[in-house]
């Protein structure tokens, strides 16, 4: 016999104000273990995952059964597949520093990008970041660029910071046009006309986001001093990002983006040098060379230092161009919760299944750091050794990471995401500004803007009928808005502290990253408001 489906409440204080206040108080939580009271990102996830719990239980009155299987099924996504994302591209870049590849990569870096902080930042974070999140996404970004800014002599939160500010501008179109790609299924609309407009609004950040950076490492001297590279930059990123979403589709925006960004700036920095600053020498000095003392690298150096990240590239285009992420899959329904919560703002069962694929990106990103350890003719040993230390480095980040995900999934099938984001709609015309806020809010639960969309996806389409405009602009606007929210996830501030040395410093981080997630998620709000209104022509 079949157990009766269970309606989620959408107001269980019956005051819209007050359940919405009782859905915030998990968030709140966290935000202020980790940001205010500078907790172990661990210890915040764990205190939110168990208030929302008391509240799914106490006042939600969501069964006993149905909180133990959200719960459970968070985990094992978190699992797989985002941690074996995560452990897979950590064992490539542990890898390429077992075998002194990375060295030579910061040399490569060092040599192309000068010895000015900023420029290494744009190029490095936000350049090579790009490459990153358009092939893997998921956590790798941050965790390599970071460890490849302090190589390059930046101090570890400093690092870790920029590294998460530079993710914002490709994590729409990250993975191979992912977020998109889902934002798509889950909405029923066009896929060409969302990717369109993703590509009428991201790359506004991207042409913004490495004076941004230069800003936030050098202050306004050195954004006066270096304001044309962040130029060439931005531009050819931000105008590949435009003509590739809205010509061709959300899969390669990033990769093309990134590709030619890269060689723009290294391109430019042959012809533009920027005046040397004491601050960038003594930095370079820190970490032990100098440009001057460096050898150039002969072509076969330069070869080695790029063959694992050109190899993770191709490696992940591949196998999205193969199909291979389906093969084999397995599609498993979680037992008691799919179709056992009935959605009650869309009067549709919500489903609940668990899809499990052995070929998926995690698997993807393990065989390029397979290839390139037979490419660069690793012994067994080291590789072993590489594997070993990565799982040691993964532990406490990927409990915290289970918890959190955890949390985000028993938040969806409580209903408590609902409340929050009904209690949003209700604002009226002026919703475009706060349309941005509830993807911001998704992804900081989430880490990952593919489930922004999954969550909140449906109630921007939803509360864009109910205000007359366009579904298209509003659903965009939520993938949008959860790319800054993503700065100060939880789950992504931990990968980005295992791999610089500063576990248990979760909270530090999200506090220096918080103001700056919430400026860009307010510029995506305000771009939305003005197409909403103003510039209509722009929403296709």
């Amino acid at each position: 016999m079949m157990n009766p489906i269970w309606p989620q409440p959408l107001d269980p204080l019956h005051s819209a104000a007050l359940s919405a206040l009782a859905a915030a108080l998990p968030l709140v939580l966290v935000l202020v273990l980790m940001g205010g009271l500078r907790k172990s990102g661990l210890f915040a996830s764990v205190c939110g995952l168990l208030s929302t719990v008391l509240l799914a239980l106490g006042l939600w009155h969501m069964p006993a059964i149905l909180v133990v299987w959200s719960t459970v099924y968070g985990m094992v996504y978190a699992l797989w597949p985002i941690l074996w994302i995560v452990f897979a591209a950590l064992w490539l870049y542990n890898l390429t520093q077992d075998t002194g590849k990375f060295e030579l990569f910061r040399r490569w870096m060092e040599q192309h990008a000068s010895s000015d902080g900023s420029i290494q930042v744009v190029l490095v974070a936000f350049c090579f970041g790009a490459l990153l999140e358009g092939t893997a996404g998921f956590g790798a970004p941050v965790a390599v660029t970071a460890c490849l800014l302090v190589a390059l002599g930046h101090p570890a939160r400093r690092a870790v910071l920029v590294a998460l500010i530079a993710n914002t501008a490709p994590v729409a179109f990250g993975a191979l046009g992912i977020p998109i790609i889902a934002l798509a299924g889950v909405t029923g609309l066009d896929l060409g006309k969302l990717s369109a407009m993703a590509g009428r609004q991201v790359p506004v950040l991207s042409l913004l986001l490495p004076a941004y950076l230069i800003l936030v490492v050098a202050g306004g001297k050195g954004l006066r001093r270096n304001w044309p590279v962040a130029l060439v930059t931005g531009l050819s990123f931000g105008l590949t990002q435009f003509v590739v979403s809205n010509f061709w589709g959300p899969y390669i925006a990033d990769v093309l983006a990134s590709s030619l960004s890269i060689f723009a700036t290294v391109a430019f920095l042959k012809i533009w040098r920027p005046r040397a600053s004491e601050a960038d020498g003594q930095m370079v000095r820190n970490a032990g060379v100098t440009a001057n003392l460096s050898k150039p690298l002969t072509t076969r150096e330069s070869s080695a230092a790029w063959l694992p990240w050109v190899m993770l590239s191709v490696v992940v285009i591949l196998w999205s161009w193969l199909r291979l992420l389906p093969v084999g899959q397995s599609i498993l329904p979680i037992p008691a919760l799919h179709k056992g919560v009935l959605i009650t703002l869309y009067q549709k069962p919500y489903a609940a299944l668990y899809t499990f694929q052995p070929l998926g990106p995690g698997t993807a990103v393990f065989a390029a750091t397979i290839l390139t350890a037979l490419c660069l003719r690793v012994p067994a040993g080291v590789f072993v050794r590489s594997g070993v230390k990565t799982f040691r480095q993964i532990r406490v980040p990927g409990l915290t990471v289970m918890a959190i995900v955890a949390l985000a999934y028993l938040y969806n099938y409580s209903g408590m995401a609902y409340t929050l984001g009904a209690t949003f709609a209700q604002v009226g015309p002026a919703f475009p500004l706060l349309s941005g806020f509830l993807g911001w809010i998704a992804c900081f639960l989430s880490g990952s803007d593919t489930a922004s969309n999954l969550l909140f996806g449906n109630l921007q389409v939803a509360a864009a009928h109910q205000l007359h405009l366009s579904p298209v602009l509003l659903a965009v606007t939520n993938s949008s808005g959860a790319v800054a929210g993503k700065m100060v996830s939880p789950q992504n501030i931990a990968v980005g502290v295992t791999t610089v040395g500063l576990i248990g410093q979760e909270g530090k981080v999200l506090r220096s990253a918080f103001w700056h997630s919430i400026l860009l998620a307010s510029v995506v709000s305000v771009i939305a408001f003005a197409q909403a209104y103003w510039v209509t022509w722009m929403v296709p």
